[in-house]
């Protein structure tokens, strides 16, 4: 894959920092204990100009995964809405990826992380469709993982932190190394759970599907504007536990997510999912979702947060 397009500034404990110096000591309480909580946020170019997709409802999620951690932060949800619209801003960008990202930096060494320091950064860069420009119409190749995801009493599933993407980069890499795009994990019970790092929706005789939050599921911001979209367009929606056979007799499969979006699922394990590409309710949300974020088309509610000059 090459090198994204990188901004100029990066936001850190509120001030801008250059690219190049957005640097933490190897020492850093995070390196060794992976004690870090992110997100990540799509700015879309519209007529408008630049917009971020549901900024706020993804600073509340940041907020909520460092106070699991007992992480406690400078800044307000608003300040660090701010921020990520002044980052966007400084480094003239019409569309990017935006990463907030909280965690314990240098200070005293050991797993007790209650002495290391906060520190914040909010980066951006220019970043394509995730699991290639063709999936989206095409659709992609998956399989089951052989890794599992996280019990629920082990780490925190609803926050998003860079330990629980250990877990994640297993299931990309044993789907990349056996020639799949993406995996899908179970959930400690054998269920449906997610892949590497989005949601799922299955979709059987004209009803939609998704795995709870029980199921070892981020609460994915792009998950529950689907789940909207596709209310809106009349369609049942469904929060369910799903066995793994379920999978294989789905009609239509897609993943959702800030960097896959909506991109459809077209086999599982070698078995064609429907007629073996995007079906037509995928290809519905799919054209509401991108009309939205495109501004061609009103949101059902506060969605894009504009970047004026």
């Amino acid at each position: 894959m090459a090198s994204p397009e990188v901004a100029k500034k990066i936001w850190h404990n509120g001030k801008f920092v250059d690219w190049n110096d957005a640097n933490i000591h190897v020492m850093s309480h995070v390196i060794h204990y992976a004690s870090s909580v992110f997100e990540g946020i799509r700015c879309y170019s519209t007529p408008n100009g630049p917009a971020i997709f549901r900024l706020r409802e993804h600073i509340e999620r940041l907020r909520n995964s460092a106070y699991v951690f007992r992480m406690e932060l400078d800044y307000s949800v608003d300040d660090l809405v701010n921020a990520c619209v002044e980052t966007v801003r400084v480094n003239d960008f019409q569309e990017c990826y935006i990463r907030p990202v909280v965690f314990r930096g240098y200070g005293p060494f050991g797993v007790n992380p209650l002495g290391n320091p906060i520190e914040i950064y909010i980066a951006s860069w220019v970043w394509g469709k995730y699991l290639g420009a063709e999936a989206v119409e095409q659709g992609v190749d998956v399989c089951i993982a052989s890794w599992s995801r996280m019990n629920a009493n082990t780490l925190p599933a609803t926050a998003k932190s860079a330990a629980n993407y250990l877990n994640s980069q297993l299931i990309k890499m044993d789907a990349i190394k056996n020639g799949y795009s993406e995996g899908i994990a179970l959930d400690g019970n054998g269920n449906v759970s997610e892949g590497s790092g989005e949601n799922i929706f299955i979709i059987k005789d004209g009803v939609l599907y998704t795995p709870p939050l029980s199921s070892a599921v981020l609460p994915g911001i792009t998950r529950d504007s689907v789940m909207q979209l596709a209310k809106n367009l009349g369609y049942e929606v469904r929060e369910q536990v799903m066995p793994r056979a379920a999978l294989y007799i789905a009609d239509e499969i897609f993943f959702t997510g800030t960097a896959a979006e909506v991109t459809p699922v077209r086999s599982i394990d070698k078995i064609k999912i429907g007629n073996g590409s995007r079906g037509p309710i995928t290809a519905a949300i799919q054209k509401e979702f991108f009309a939205i974020t495109s501004g061609e088309k009103e949101a059902p509610g506060n969605w894009l947060s504009f970047v004026k000059e």
